[in-house]
């Protein structure tokens, strides 16, 4: 089987939180990366962005209607998205370190995993 083709079934049989786990851990890993290397600003920018849009993204799915997530943690999920982006525009400015979204995004992680395992 092709990798193209393992990836499209993956796609069509992985649970939403599944995927949410999966798409943190790659950016999550990216932002490790950006900030390992050589000070190399477009790196960090464009992982700084694919964070943001991960976030907004999921902030997105929050406030949509039907979201069956109770109120508090929607409201939770959706204070963090806007945390992010303000807190990646003081990292992208050299003000802050990447160390506390890499920690943010670790600690949901943990929490979908959990999720994955009581639900199993």
């Amino acid at each position: 089987m092709s990798l193209a083709a393992y990836q499209s079934v993956r796609r069509l049989s992985e649970a939403p939180r599944d995927t949410e786990h999966r798409l943190m851990g790659q950016i999550t890993g990216e932002m490790i990366v950006a900030r390992d290397a050589p000070k190399n600003v477009g790196r960090l920018a464009e992982t700084l962005h694919r964070n943001r849009e991960m976030w907004n993204l999921i902030s997105a799915d929050c406030a949509a209607p039907g979201n069956q997530l109770p109120d508090q943690l929607r409201a939770s999920i959706v204070s963090l998205a806007l945390w992010v982006d303000r807190f990646s525009s003081e990292v992208i400015a050299g003000r802050e370190s990447i160390d506390d979204l890499i920690e943010v995004n670790r600690t949901v992680m943990e929490g979908l995993a959990a999720q994955r395992v009581s639900a199993a």
